[in-house]
């Protein structure tokens, strides 16, 4: 059975949270605080973890942090009600692979829910850990990358984000899809939190080598690919 964390101070919300999820057959544990979701959460197997930020004992932030220290595959859902373009940056460069903004219906947490574990299914069923491209190679068990053999350091969104686009190089990906696919999200237009990580990861992937890899399609999106100028 799928085993879900829910990490919540409020009480009333984390019940709603627990009751639904135990309806769709899910089996679910909950903490009040963050310290003793860090505690159980590093204790047991869990399948996912949903996290409020705003916690008492230890924010949802230096939480997600400690999680993914040790656990690196575990999905992190974040609920807070801050949603600009900087918060949400934040909560990814934590390590959280989705974000969700209150006051949210249930049903759009259980699809946000629903992806992640067939993400992280899929990921684990995968037969091998390394992927290549031109001269960049990732590890996508170790969360390592490295380019022309020098290891480039890049927080666990950035490094979501490369493995989507190593995945589907020459291509045009466009932000929609970037954030359907690495955020499990719809493209917010008010917000540009996509093209914030395709500029971090161009400052550590592209501007050491003279090759750039990384190239935008104006009025388009992205695109990786070494025959570009």
């Amino acid at each position: 059975m799928t085993q879900i964390l829910i990490i919540e101070d409020d009480k009333r919300l984390a019940e709603i949270i627990q009751r639904g999820l135990r309806e769709q057959e899910y089996q679910t544990h909950v903490a009040y605080d963050g310290r003793m979701g860090l505690k159980l959460a590093l204790a047991n197997d869990f399948n996912l973890i949903v996290s409020d930020i705003v916690l008492p004992e230890m924010n949802g932030l230096e939480l997600c942090r400690k999680i993914r220290a040790n656990k690196p595959l575990i999905p992190i859902l974040m609920l807070t009600a801050l949603g600009t373009t900087d918060d949400k940056v934040e909560g990814f460069d934590a390590g959280a692979d989705d974000y969700l903004i209150k006051p949210f219906e249930f049903r759009e947490l259980l699809a946000r829910i629903r992806a992640l574990l067939k993400r992280s299914g899929n990921k684990r069923a995968g037969q091998s850990s390394l992927l290549q491209y031109a001269d960049l190679e990732i590890d996508i068990h170790k969360k390592t990358a490295k380019r022309s053999n020098q290891e480039i350091k890049l927080t666990p969104k950035e490094f979501n984000l490369l493995e989507y686009m190593v995945r589907n190089p020459d291509r045009v990906l466009t932000r929609s899809e970037i954030a359907e696919k690495v955020w499990n999200t719809h493209f917010d237009t008010g917000t540009n939190f996509i093209d914030v990580y395709i500029t971090y990861l161009r400052k550590k992937l592209d501007k050491p080598f003279d090759q750039k890899l990384i190239h935008t399609r104006p009025g388009m999106g992205f695109i990786l690919s070494s025959e570009f100028e």
